[in-house]
């Protein structure tokens, strides 16, 4: 029996189909053509396996057959299958046929492939447009995306595959890769692996947990997350404000088997669409790598919010990002909620309208701990960027500061957190939770445990250098060799001088 398709088979396959595109058009945009073409092919090859399981237990029964395949995951209608695309591979209209396919696939599967509006995965995408080049450029490309896809390895099937997240983390492979070549845009749909990584140990969910991301990008911090919980016993819940991005989320969801998933598509907060009856959702963890300092947030809106989030207080409209938080903070479970949320160091600090909202949710005894990453850890930008993490179900009234930023591995594009780094942040913080770590100093220009007294002495700045202090002490200056060294050096001079004057006065100067 032949082996079964690993992750690196796949990947390798599917990072070959981009050549198709790349020089096209940008990656931000070629990234969804890829990503929409490997999961037509992998529904298809699910149903189609299905089919012919089917056709062997009814020994042949093509009617017995379909009507079992009613009640599969996907409806896949024959036009929308990609054999069927593949044998009309040379059709000079094949943009057309792909589109069509993706809309009858849509169709057929409403409530797996719509919003609740009624919008449908694809409908941002077109396979037929002049973006792919002119109609013969175009064709030619959809044609060589096709044959790539056909790749007799490429077999998605349960039975050619060696588990079931093969196919899942060959997408998420992919989103990385394609967030490195995007550049800055990268930031809106995809977060560094390692942080994500970070951030759902930081805020690991018992099994039975709610748990959301309120701007969830493609999802891949959102599966992190629920893999973390270490069962299938947890539901997952986000919303996406970009369109594109959005419909990735649903099939990154698809892919990886998380097929009750909710995401919603819409501005978390002009919008909020988690919601049960008039009120918001309610969560037990929250997690997220949010928009860093958001211009025009809705600041317009906020005084008159119908969920009342902004209590604490309007952050500036010109900085989103207690805006973000305020939301989370709300959505969050009375008396065991959890957030995690990855930001801009200003919002440690700066003062104002976010001062007094800082101040507050402070003096309310939720702030658990602030830690402070590497620069350079995400795509498009180079600032560092800090976690900041509130807990709802608190056992002490102090918050723990952690300075990782100087652990780390230095990368041709961007730095990494590597597995030791994760785990010293990780193992630290779990002892706070524990309480094993007392006041005060609690690793040497890494960790510090700081008490209400003190944050409020410091005028609510949480500033992380001013409770981890990292100042080395330089090597004490021994004066009277240095001097020694000089008076050596000088007289070394004036022979050298002495000599040059000899030397010149032979030239005639």
């Amino acid at each position: 029996m032949a082996s079964k398709l690993n992750q690196e088979d796949i990947n390798k396959v599917v990072w070959k189909a981009c050549d198709t595109f790349r020089g096209v058009i940008d990656p931000s945009q070629y990234k969804d053509y890829i990503l929409t073409m490997l999961f037509l092919k992998y529904v298809s090859d699910v149903n189609k396996s299905k089919y012919n399981e089917y056709l062997d237990r009814y020994e042949g029964d093509e009617e017995r057959a379909l009507r079992a395949m009613r009640h599969e995951r996907f409806i896949v209608p024959k036009e929308s299958t990609f054999d069927y695309l593949y044998e009309r591979r040379n059709e000079n209209n094949i943009g057309e046929l792909i589109d069509i396919a993706l809309a009858d696939l849509e169709n057929a599967n409403r409530e797996k492939l719509s919003s609740e509006d009624g919008s449908g995965l694809f409908r941002n995408i077109s396979f037929n447009s002049s973006n792919l080049g002119e109609t013969k450029d175009r064709n030619t490309r959809l044609k060589n995306l096709l044959i790539d896809f056909s790749d007799e390895t490429l077999q998605f099937d349960e039975s050619h595959l060696e588990n079931n997240d093969v196919i899942g983390d060959a997408y998420m492979y992919l989103i990385e890769h394609f967030a490195s070549d995007a550049g800055k845009k990268a930031g809106e749909f995809y977060t560094a692996k390692e942080v994500s990584t970070l951030l759902a140990k930081l805020t690991k969910s018992a099994p039975g947990a709610r748990i959301c991301d309120p701007t969830c990008g493609s999802g891949s911090l959102l599966i992190k997350a629920g893999k973390e919980v270490g069962t299938n016993n947890f539901s997952l819940y986000g919303q996406e404000l970009n369109g594109s991005t959005w419909a990735l989320a649903m099939m990154n969801m698809l892919l990886h088997g998380f097929d009750s998933a909710t995401i919603r598509w819409g501005d978390t907060l002009r919008n909020p669409k988690l919601k049960e009856g008039d009120s918001l959702m309610k969560f037990d963890t929250i997690v997220a790598n949010m928009p860093f300092s958001l211009d025009k947030w809705g600041a317009e809106d906020a005084e008159s919010d119908q969920y009342s989030r902004f209590w604490r207080g309007v952050p500036p409209k010109s900085k989103g990002d207690w805006a973000f938080l305020s939301h989370m903070i709300e959505t969050a479970y009375a008396e065991r909620g959890v957030v995690g949320a990855i930001v801009p160091h200003g919002v440690l600090f700066r003062g104002s309208s976010e001062g007094k909202i800082r101040a507050k949710t402070i003096d309310e005894n939720i702030l658990e701990a602030v830690i402070g990453l590497p620069a350079n850890l995400f795509f498009g930008t180079g600032i560092p960027a800090a976690i900041i993490i509130f807990n709802k179900g608190k056992k002490t009234d102090n918050v723990l500061f952690i300075d990782a930023s100087r652990e780390y591995e230095n990368g041709k594009n961007q730095n990494r957190l590597r597995d030791e780094d994760i785990e010293h942040i990780v193992s630290t913080y779990r002892k706070f939770k524990s309480g094993e770590l007392k006041e005060g100093v609690a690793e040497d220009k890494y960790a510090y445990v700081a008490t209400p007294k003190e944050i409020a002495d410091n005028d609510y700045n949480l500033n992380i250098p001013r409770y981890v202090d990292t100042y080395e002490e330089e090597e004490e200056i021994d004066i009277v060799a240095v001097q020694s060294e000089i008076d050596s050096l000088e007289v070394e001079l004036s022979k050298v001088q002495a000599k040059m004057k000899e030397y010149l006065k032979e030239l005639g100067y």
